[in-house]
């Protein structure tokens, strides 16, 4: 009698803690819910992204123009290409809406158009278009730069005349580089005038952004890095967050 009087207290416990376990379970998944359903909605990133300008982020070349051809056989293209992404994406993790002109290795022209001797120029149309399309943008063509001597090197901007923020962004970009990565450099940003086709028909605050030389060996091999673009892509963005922060005063 013992032994089944003490089997059916363990067995009396062995479901008592079971029920606990089931019922505590319950409980914790039924808190969890209610916690969750009232916690605070994240901000409506739409919303705050209206109040600043969008960029238009501009991968210079590519598909069958390769740009500038680096010391160590790397194309212009790529690189562009690389930053560009990296670019858009920081900015977007800040808050900030942004627009690629391309996000493949391809010239921006209608493949079903009469396009032959005429591709380089129905691209540009096309990035200008694409940057027209937008309201409130500001305008970040990303390119490589290229001189047969090997020893010139360091960021450079160009900017429109059309709009004068321009150069206030220009300044901006190339004040933060030398801040943070390029004390050495010494390149003025330069206005582009008449010769560079987007800039020169754009009326939206817009720079053409000379990240480094490819003809350059050491450059070359730091533009080609992932290490080198993260950062840059990091400092640009930080110099278009100051830009649009001191100009819309937020």
């Amino acid at each position: 009698m013992k032994s089944h009087s003490k089997k059916r207290v363990y067995n009396s416990l062995f479901f008592s803690a079971v029920l606990f376990f089931v019922l505590f379970a319950a409980a914790f998944f039924i808190f969890t819910m209610l916690f969750y359903s009232v916690s605070p909605a994240l901000p409506d990133h739409d919303a705050y992204i209206d109040q600043w300008p969008t960029v238009i982020i501009d991968a210079g070349h590519g598909g069958e123009d390769g740009g500038a051809i680096g010391i160590n056989g790397a194309l212009e293209k790529d690189i562009n290409l690389k930053i560009a992404k990296a670019l858009n994406e920081r900015l977007r993790e800040s808050g900030i809406k942004c627009v690629m002109t391309r996000e493949e290795d391809v010239l921006l022209y209608d493949k079903n158009s009469d396009y032959e001797g005429r591709k380089k120029a129905l691209d540009m149309q096309k990035r200008l278009q694409i940057a027209s399309e937008q309201e409130n943008v500001i305008f970040i063509s990303i390119h490589q730069n290229s001189f047969p001597v090997e020893k010139y090197n360091g960021f450079q901007v160009y900017y429109s005349s059309n709009n004068p923020t321009s150069h206030s962004l220009a300044l901006t970009l190339e004040n933060t580089v030398r801040e943070e990565l390029q004390p050495y450099n010494d390149r003025a940003s330069k206005d582009a005038g008449e010769s560079i086709y987007l800039l020169k028909n754009l009326s939206c605050p817009a720079v053409l952004i000379e990240c480094g030389f490819l003809s350059n060996s050491e450059e070359c091999e730091a533009l080609c890095g992932e290490e080198y673009q993260s950062r840059l892509s990091d400092i640009l963005s930080d110099a278009v967050i100051k830009f649009i922060s001191a100009q819309t005063g937020s």
